[in-house]
């Protein structure tokens, strides 16, 4: 685990820290987030750390392409592990984009990725997929 992740899960969230939320006029959010702070906490710790392994998995995904690019070839493994990262962007693009342009897709998106996953079909990349982890 990196150290900037480290830093994260030794910080707590204070009521100092949500102080800009209010000024921005963010008073409900902040309240929320101040009675939900350990759930807040663990949610924004589980986001950066899926986000560091979406990131670190981009990386490798990119050293495979180039990998492909100069040699003409990669390895059946390489192969499957490309794929799925072009897919997991994919998703991230098909799902990040709308969350910002579209006025409430924030409020859409969660029961959109249940009714989703209902029918079988994962709009969640695989780093924030957490439904077979066996810690929770």
């Amino acid at each position: 685990m990196s150290d900037e992740f480290r830093d994260i899960e030794q910080k707590v969230i204070h009521d100092e820290d949500l102080n800009s939320l209010e000024e921005l006029g963010q008073i409900e959010f902040a309240k929320k987030l101040k009675d939900n702070r350990i759930k807040a906490q663990k949610a924004m710790k589980t986001f950066a750390r899926d986000l560091g392994n979406e990131a670190k998995e981009t990386r490798e995904a990119s050293k495979i392409l180039v990998k492909f690019l100069m040699d003409g070839k990669i390895s059946p493994e390489e192969e499957k592990e490309l794929k799925t990262q072009v897919y997991d962007l994919f998703k991230m693009a098909g799902i990040g984009i709308p969350f910002f342009l579209i006025p409430g897709s924030s409020l859409l998106l969660p029961f959109l990725i249940k009714v989703a996953s209902r029918y079988g079909v994962n709009l969640l990349p695989t780093s924030f997929d957490h439904r077979n982890d066996e810690e929770e």
